[in-house]
């Protein structure tokens, strides 16, 4: 079950317990970024780029969702809890559909009846992406066998980049998906907050499980426009390896050539407004929040971790879409969606609707 870490006034949930440890260092190196970058083409579904090793066998439980015949009628999608229908739905271009999503792990110590248990969850999942569609989605917290989720449950043609931050298809994914019948993938990249981003699983800034980073670089063919999504989910422990990661994030951020667009999606365990985190990415400047810069905003503030129980207004928001200041915001919402009472995920997806200058 979700645990909680100091201070109180910012809930977070339990990790994956992957093994391992690591010290906090008063004063962590600055970052280093990774110098390679992989192809030009994402790999095919849950398959790992690095240190390839063969899938696991998934287990009996595992719930897959079958797409629907060529020809066949789609299903009709519900409508999240106070809303008549999708919040955002497929973009059409200039627009984009940016969201946001800890789909919180398979945690196999729950049974059936627990709101928690993830083959109860995965089709209430799949039913909301499935209505949703973003153009682009960060995730967090997804192990291999939850991929396959994601996969059905959006159209044919989109794709997907990253790996499990223990190595190959182990351990969690912050796995970025794109529709690449409108996006062409020029490169992309995944590195661990570390001092050391290129050693696999490394964990050194006081965090306990690896932690990543995981973006790509695009060509919206329908406007001609280059960008970013950058996605990552920081500790849920350590605040000197939240604000060792989010310095991080900002010197990636600045490191794209002047002008080209950046979105970064993610699980920042840290509350907007007054965190660590959100002074190096917001109050710098190097980003807007795109909920508090959206001329739109379809849904109260609800807090973004509602833990399965009823959300909280103006509770804490601790998943966050962030952008470059050139980009126009045009909506933002925090789906509370359920469906016959029951959450997808511990956490609400985090939407925008964005627009980019054309090239």
């Amino acid at each position: 079950m979700p645990e909680h870490r100091a201070p109180a006034a910012q809930p977070v949930p339990a990790d994956d317990p992957d093994p391992g440890a690591g010290s906090s260092p008063a004063a962590p190196p600055p970052f280093a970024p990774r110098k390679t970058v992989f192809g030009t083409a994402g790999p095919p579904w849950g398959q790992p780029t690095a240190r390839p090793t063969p899938g696991a066998a998934m287990p009996p439980e595992t719930v897959l969702l079958d797409r629907p015949a060529a020809g066949a009628p789609a299903p009709a999608p519900a409508a999240p809890a106070g809303t008549a229908g999708p919040l955002l739905g497929p973009a059409a271009a200039p627009e984009l559909h940016v969201m946001s999503y800890n789909i919180r792990f398979h945690h196999r110590a729950t049974a059936p009846g627990d709101p928690d248990h993830w083959p109860a969850r995965a089709p209430l999942l799949a039913r909301l992406l499935r209505q949703e569609q973003p153009t682009l989605l960060g995730v967090q917290e997804a192990l291999f066998h939850q991929l396959p989720v994601l996969r059905r449950a959006l159209p044919e043609g989109y794709d997907m980049i990253g790996y499990g931050r223990a190595g190959g298809s182990k351990g969690e994914y912050s796995p970025v998906l794109y529709d690449a019948r409108r996006l062409d993938l020029a490169e992309w990249d995944q590195f661990w907050l570390s001092d050391t981003p290129e050693l696999i699983g490394s964990a050194t800034w006081g965090n306990d499980v690896p932690r990543i980073v995981v973006w790509g670089r695009f060509l919206d063919r329908a406007t001609g426009a280059e960008l970013v999504l950058v996605n990552t989910h920081l500790d849920h422990h350590s605040e000197p390896a939240r604000d060792a990661a989010a310095a991080a994030v900002a010197e990636l951020v600045t490191g794209f050539p002047p002008g080209t667009p950046v979105l970064v999606t993610g699980d920042f365990n840290a509350v907007a407004g007054a965190s660590g985190p959100w002074t190096r990415l917001v109050d710098s400047g190097l980003l807007v929040d795109t909920w508090a810069a959206a001329r739109q905003r379809l849904t109260p503030a609800w807090g973004t971790f509602p833990g399965y129980l009823d959300p909280v207004e103006d509770g804490p928001r601790i998943d966050w879409v962030l952008a470059d200041p050139g980009v126009q915001v045009l909506a933002g919402a925090v789906n509370p969606a359920r469906f016959g009472g029951r959450w997808p995920s511990d956490h609400a997806p985090v939407q925008a609707l964005v627009r980019l200058d054309p090239a």
